[in-house]
């Protein structure tokens, strides 16, 4: 039963992944397009996107957090069992926890970027004026 719960905390995590990635792709794409010279902000892009799987995936499955269906938590040697209850739980916590990881990424990628961006856009208008 846990390892069915890993695999299913596994592949829910990845999917919402790849769901972000989508959605995200043509933002992520358009703003390093705009800050990095076109040769090298394919692999830029490429790199976040992985980036966004590796943090999702890491976020939403909490291994840590999943021992407890394996290891006695007390003196009495008693495992937590999983009902269903403790399934539907588990998987809103995956949920919940690949979108707030990939959230928290993406935003410090945006505030990086609109940083870049006033510098690019300080420096156009700096040379523009000479």
């Amino acid at each position: 039963m846990f390892f069915t719960l890993l695999a299913v905390n596994f592949v829910l995590a990845f999917v919402l992944c790849f769901l972000i990635s989508r959605i995200f792709r043509n933002p992520i794409d358009s703003i390093l397009k705009r800050l990095i010279a076109e040769e090298i902000y394919v692999s830029w892009s490429k790199y976040i996107k992985f980036a966004i799987y590796v943090v999702g995936v890491s976020g939403g499955v909490r291994v840590w957090d999943l021992e407890k269906y394996i290891t006695p938590q007390s003196e009495k040697k008693e495992i937590i069992q999983l009902t269903n209850e403790r399934w539907i739980l588990e998987i809103y916590r995956t949920i919940i926890e690949t979108m707030q990881a990939v959230a928290w990424m993406l935003l410090i990628f945006f505030i990086f970027a609109l940083l870049a961006f006033v510098v690019v856009k300080g420096l156009e208008m700096r040379k523009h004026i000479q």
